[in-house]
């Protein structure tokens, strides 16, 4: 066994010891106090061992990617692939999903007390509830928002009920509309990868992208969705950035960043991996300089206006995104949040992201960041301009790079304390773009069957839910 595979290992060992520390530690402070407000800790979700009428069908494709996954991501066609991760991460979040059955598994997920669809009958005059929405969202406001409408901005709650207007209304539809369209993150993610650190990346990344035990949640909450509009984003911004398409492309990243800051107030944080695109997208071109000017504005120009869009369309209609973010941060204090212990959370929250990705991707990162460490001067453009290589040598430190950028977002998300529990499911737009870090993994499959297992497990033996 060589020394690089020992490492690996130990990696993996050590944030598997991160989540059962959390377990333990969690539920004596729960036992004692009560103050962490979830039922098992770290994660929000309770000790439930079933099976369900998708158990055979999560087997079947978790035995299927383990076994076909790496040889097809090598030899089909790039447009083929792509359709066959998005149906393959459909196929397993379905399965995951159907574990707890339909109703409890998928039709009446966002139709608790807590969530979206439970206010769509409030939103008959939308540019009337918009102005007024700042003032519901305290606790002690009249006719306050449930916790989920409260907690984002009205982007989120507009889309179910906009869906209800086309008459796709009620939980089922509101359920597989979050699936199939969060499903499709998996492709966006493949596309950036591709077009910023070559297709050999992409397509080693792209089973990891599949059996992800991340699918657990993207089934079972609208963050899926939100998962799939900031994938998109940075997918179509890496386009631009490389010259496919660059003023249109630049201009729909522009819209669904826009729409993104709509969907989830701690979404901004992408920006942090716009920067990432940018800067690699830079040294893909040659470094740029003052003669690149004139090609880059026109870009620069269609993805601004692109990002005006919806901030323009809300703040017309009378919504002040800074105005309710102030109020938002008093609501979340004013619940949980406010007694909920950020000593504990801080790093609880990170074993919450180990269980979403996997210790597996926890051992991809560790040799994303040697690679980055060891080689970062390959991400510099060759003397004299010449554009790096994503073929060759320098695909590795660039994919380094985009996916710690992604680490880096979620880790400035846990030290602002705005994010105590639940990060199983508002850290999944960040958690997608840690798992391209399988990448870096050799001999895939036993990986892929330790991803699958811990989904498996967590699926049939926990409940997670809101």
């Amino acid at each position: 066994m060589n020394r690089d595979l020992l490492r690996d290992l130990g990696t993996a060992l050590a944030a598997a010891l991160l989540v059962v520390t959390a377990v333990l530690v969690g539920t004596a402070i729960e036992e004692s106090d009560g103050t962490l407000r979830v039922n098992w800790p770290p994660l929000y979700a309770r000790w439930d061992p079933h099976v369900g009428p998708g158990t055979p069908a999560a087997l079947i494709v978790a035995v299927a990617v383990v076994a076909y996954g790496p040889r097809l991501a090598t030899r089909l066609p790039w447009r083929a692939l792509l359709s066959t991760a998005w149906g393959g991460a459909l196929a397993w979040t379905w399965s995951l999903a159907l574990v707890d059955g339909w109703q409890r598994g998928i039709a009446g997920r966002l139709t608790t007390k807590y969530e979206y669809l439970r206010v769509v009958d409030r939103f008959d005059d939308i540019p009337g509830t918009l102005r007024d929405f700042t003032g519901h969202i305290l606790i002690d406001s009249p006719g306050h928002w449930p916790a989920h409408v409260a907690g984002h901005p009205p982007a989120s709650t507009l889309t179910f009920v906009l869906l209800d207007r086309a008459g796709l209304g009620g939980g089922a539809w509101a359920g597989v509309w979050c699936i199939t369209v969060g499903a499709t993150a998996c492709a966006a993610v493949l596309v950036a990868v591709r077009s910023l650190a070559g297709e050999r990346q992409a397509r080693r990344a792209a089973p990891f992208l599949v059996l992800s035990p991340a699918a657990v949640w993207m089934g079972t909450s609208a963050d899926g969705y939100f998962a799939a509009v900031a994938a998109w984003a940075v997918a179509l911004l890496s386009l631009s950035v490389t010259g496919q398409r660059p003023r249109l492309t630049a201009l729909g990243s522009g819209l669904l960043f826009g729409l993104t800051c709509y969907l989830s107030y701690g979404l901004t944080l992408f920006a942090l991996l716009a920067a990432a695109v940018l800067l690699l997208g830079r040294s893909r071109a040659g470094g740029g300089g003052l003669r690149d000017r004139p090609r880059l504005l026109p870009r620069a120009l269609c993805f601004l206006a692109g990002l005006s869009v919806v901030p323009l369309l809300f703040t017309l209609a009378g919504f002040d995104w800074w105005e309710a973010y102030r109020i938002l941060v008093e609501r979340y204090h004013q619940g949980a949040g406010g007694i909920r212990p950020y000593g504990y959370w801080v790093w609880a929250n990170l074993a919450c992201t180990v269980l979403v990705v996997g210790p597996v991707t926890v051992a991809g990162l560790r040799r994303a960041v040697v690679t980055l460490v060891r080689r970062r001067a390959e991400l510099l453009p060759r003397s004299g301009g010449a554009p790096s290589d994503t073929s060759g040598r320098a695909a590795g430190p660039r994919l380094a790079l985009l996916v710690l950028a992604a680490l880096a977002a979620l880790l400035v998300a846990d030290l602002s304390g705005m994010s105590k529990a639940e990060t199983e499911r508002i850290w999944l737009p960040f958690a997608l773009w840690l798992l391209p870090a399988g990448a870096f993994l050799t001999r895939p499959r036993p990986w892929l069957a330790a991803q699958a297992v811990l989904a498996l497990l967590v699926n049939h033996l926990l409940f997670t839910g809101w």
